[in-house]
């Protein structure tokens, strides 16, 4: 019998991502593509300079297993001055290849086989298959999509004597939205008196707007105790393709975390911790970013005031949601994949990432793009 046969998959459910359907298909037709979360314009040439200097000047073999202690100690730095709290660069911070694996590197480590996870939905494709190939099961706490606001009382009822683990993510992927200050501590309210741990996916930390404060778990005494913080260089310097993140996280936690790390990984580009160590000594390189996508938003928006679309501006993330429902009655996919097809523009149908593919007749737009690409846009949705 051959070997195909005899093998029962751990990931049945798990077919091709939205993001690489969408994403083929727009290469296909040849379509503005603002599905994807990466932006078409340029990096800082400085941070691509420091990139280069690093590599010619020797720093080209393995750096340390939890990352150049120097990059370490300014994101220690970084997270004490934004948030108040102090996370140890040698024992409490470890350089990632990108956000994912540090969020599939902390439930690897931490969710055991039966464990229950409470996932908030929608959510980013990754969480679930991590879950679900170490031997966990998700919980999932579905919101509405008025408001993506998350009902606290049904939360606390999703806990169980099995429940290892809470996956946030704010600023939040798709729904734009933020966690208050009021949900940070009925979450911490609610997980108080149990040994929960929260894995916080923090990768738009730096992209919050209308003056809004980005409340990381790390601002909270006994949230930052059981958490994980994992964020990305990538999405903060326009450099996703680079897949540098970082994780925080206590000592007790981080230990087990980089048993996984070390195995799966062992460590993360040399060079580009070497620019990034430097280039972060500037804090105006990731403060600035909420006035400059916030522009991006507003001039996304502004286009689309007399077109048939109902939006609530996004809070955070370089994300917006639009509902099409006065428009068609068609599914999200089959909308999405017309608009490719014949108007030459993508986006990401919002179904894939609620439970049991609930279709609110909303699509996400990527406006992190050049003004022209935005203004394309603007120009073929006002038109429908």
């Amino acid at each position: 019998m051959s070997p195909e046969n005899k093998f029962t998959s751990k990931l049945p459910k798990v077919k091709t991502t939205i993001f690489t359907t969408i994403g083929k298909l727009a290469r296909d037709h040849g379509a503005l593509d603002l599905s994807q979360g990466f932006p078409n314009f340029d990096a800082d040439p400085k941070l691509i300079s420091l990139v280069n200097h690093a590599m010619e000047n020797g720093y080209n073999q393995y750096a340390p297993m939890q990352g150049y202690y120097g990059l370490r100690e300014i994101i220690s730095k970084k997270i004490e001055s934004l948030h108040a709290q102090y996370y140890h660069p040698e024992r409490e911070i470890t350089v990632t290849v990108g956000a994912t694996q540090a969020i599939y590197t902390a439930i690897t480590a931490f969710v055991h086989p039966g464990d229950e996870v409470i996932v908030i939905k929608p959510a980013y494709d990754c969480y679930e298959p991590a879950i679900e190939v170490n031997g966990g099961i998700p919980v999932f706490l579905q919101t509405s999509a008025d408001d993506y606001k998350i009902d606290w009382e049904d939360f606390q009822r999703k806990i169980t004597n099995k429940t290892r683990m809470v996956i946030i993510n704010t600023p939040h992927n798709p729904s734009g939205k933020i966690f208050t200050k009021e949900d940070m501590l009925q979450l911490q309210s609610i997980l108080e008196s149990t040994d929960i741990l929260v894995l916080s996916d923090e990768v738009y930390e730096h992209i919050v707007f209308d003056s809004k404060q980005h409340e990381s778990v790390s601002r909270f005494t006994d949230l930052a105790q059981r958490s994980f913080v994992c964020a990305s260089f990538g999405k903060t310097f326009h450099v996703t393709g680079w897949k540098m993140g970082y994780c925080a996280a206590p000592a007790y936690l981080m230990d087990e975390f980089r048993k996984v790390h070390q195995f799966a990984v062992f460590c993360v580009h040399h060079p580009t911790q070497r620019a990034l160590a430097h280039y972060l000594k500037n804090a105006e390189s990731y403060l600035e970013l909420n006035d400059f996508y916030q522009k991006k938003r507003d001039y996304f928006l502004n286009g689309l005031t007399n077109s048939k679309f109902n939006f609530k501006p996004s809070e955070g993330t370089y994300f917006q949601l639009l509902d099409y429902s006065k428009i068609t009655k068609e599914s999200d996919e089959e909308f999405a994949t017309r608009l490719i097809k014949e108007e030459k523009l993508a986006s990401i149908p919002i179904s894939s990432f609620n439970v049991n593919d609930r279709d609110d007749k909303v699509l996400r737009f990527c406006f992190a793009k050049k003004e022209a690409s935005l203004e394309k846009a603007v120009a073929i949705l006002s038109a429908l």
